[in-house]
C-alpha cells in the first residue's frame, strides 16, 4: 500500500494515476472539501491534514511508501504564517508519522524555490543547499525549511528521497494552478501584455513519473532535480499562440514599470482576498536564475522530459475538453 498526501493536487492526482496505472494500491490524505481531481478513481481515501497528527498515522498505517506532496503555494501578502505552519510543521508531522510507523520510504516534494539560487551564469543543481535564510520569498523559504526537516528525518534513520520540480504544467490542473491559470486567461484574451523573462518549465506526467524513480532508484538523503526545458517568457508567447490561435500580447512593459504596476495590482487583490495575478515576487521568479540541471535525475534515476510544447498543447487541450476554456 501507497500514501500521497495533497492528492488533490496537480502533482498528486497526476502520480496518483500513474501509480493505479501500474497496479499499485493507494491511499489518499485529503481535505473532505476537495475530493473532486480523484472522482472516479480506485483509491482509499482518509479525511485529513498533516496539521492532524492523528489523521496522518491513520492515513500511513500499514503503508510502505508515503509520497508527500501537500503543501501551500500562495504569493499573497499575509500568508507567511499559513505557509510555515502548512510546509514546515506539517512536513515535521509527516516526518514524526512515518518514523513513528517505520515506514520503508518517504519521497518528499519540494521545489526548485526552495534551493539557493546561484549567481546568474552559474547552473543550478544538487550542489547548492537548502538556504532557508538566503532564498527568496516566503513559499521558497518554507519549502527550504522543509526539506532540512526531512533531511533531519534522515538522520533519525527515515529513510526518505527529496524532489524538486520547476514550474509544473500539463493535463489533470484541476483547481487550477497558477500556471494553468495563466494558460486559462491567456486563451481567453485577458493577458494584454508581457515582460523580459524566462523560467524552466516540465511536464507533471514527468514530474510524477521521477517521484516513482526516486522511489524505486534513489539514494537515501539525496535530493534530485526534475526539471524540464528553459523558456523565455516571449518565445512562450509565441508558442502559446500557435499552439491556440489566440494571438499573443505585442505590449511589452518595461521591469520598471511591472515593479510599479504590481504595488497597486498587490494591493488590489488585497482588499478583495484574491491572489494576484503578479507581483513583486513573481517578476522576480521570471528575472531570477532560471539555468537549471536535471543530469543528476537522469543519470542516477533514468530520469526524462518531453518537449514542453507539447506539455503546453496537452494542457490547453485538456482545459478545453473539461468546460474551461
Amino acid at each position: 500500500m501507497l500514501a500521497v498526501t495533497g492528492a488533490n493536487g496537480h502533482i498528486g492526482n497526476t502520480l496518483v494515476r500513474k501509480l493505479l496505472s501500474r497496479g499499485e494500491n493507494v491511499r489518499v490524505l485529503i481535505h473532505s472539501n476537495n475530493r473532486h481531481a480523484l472522482d472516479g478513481l480506485e483509491v482509499e481515501k482518509v479525511v485529513g491534514d498533516v496539521l492532524d497528527f492523528d489523521s496522518l498515522i491513520k492515513a500511513f498505517k500499514g503503508c510502505d511508501i508515503v509520497f508527500h506532496i501537500a503543501g501551500l503555494i500562495s504569493i499573497l501578502q499575509g500568508t507567511s504564517d499559513l505557509l510555515y505552519q502548512t510546509n514546515v510543521i506539517g512536513t515535521k508531522n509527516v516526518v514524526n508519522a512515518c518514523l513513528k510507523l517505520g515506514i520503508q520510504r518517504l519521497i518528499y516534494t519540494s521545489s526548485i524555490h526552495a534551493i539557493l539560487e546561484p549567481p546568474p551564469g552559474m547552473v543550478i543543481d544538487e550542489t547548492f543547499p537548502f538556504e532557508p535564510y538566503r532564498t527568496i520569498g516566503d513559499y521558497g523559504r518554507t519549502k527550504a525549511r522543509a526539506s532540512l526537516e526531512v533531511l533531519k528525518g534522515v538522520k533519525q534513520g527515515l529513510d526518505a528521497v527529496i524532489v524538486c520540480p520547476t514550474a509544473v504544467v500539463g493535463p489533470y490542473d484541476f483547481k487550477p494552478s497558477r500556471m494553468g491559470q495563466f494558460l486559462i486567461d491567456f486563451v481567453k484574451r485577458k493577458l494584454i501584455a508581457y515582460i523580459d523573462g524566462a523560467f524552466d518549465f516540465v511536464d507533471v506526467r514527468d514530474v510524477a513519473m521521477g517521484h516513482i524513480l526516486a522511489c524505486e532508484k534513489g539514494h537515501i538523503g539525496e535530493t534530485y532535480i526534475l526539471s524540464g526545458e528553459r523558456i523565455a517568457f516571449k518565445e512562450l508567447m509565441v508558442i502559446l499562440e500557435d499552439i491556440s490561435g489566440v494571438e499573443a500580447p505585442r505590449l511589452k512593459v518595461p521591469i520598471p514599470l511591472a515593479m510599479t504596476a504590481a504595488i497597486f495590482n498587490t494591493m488590489f487583490y488585497g482588499i478583495i482576498n484574491k491572489e494576484p495575478r503578479f507581483n513583486k515576487y513573481s517578476i522576480r521568479t521570471l528575472l531570477s536564475n532560471s539555468f537549471i540541471s536535471s543530469k543528476k535525475a537522469k543519470s542516477a534515476l533514468g530520469y526524462s522530459h518531453r518537449p514542453i510544447r507539447k506539455s503546453f498543447e496537452d494542457a490547453i487541450q485538456w482545459f478545453k475538453e473539461n468546460n474551461r476554456i
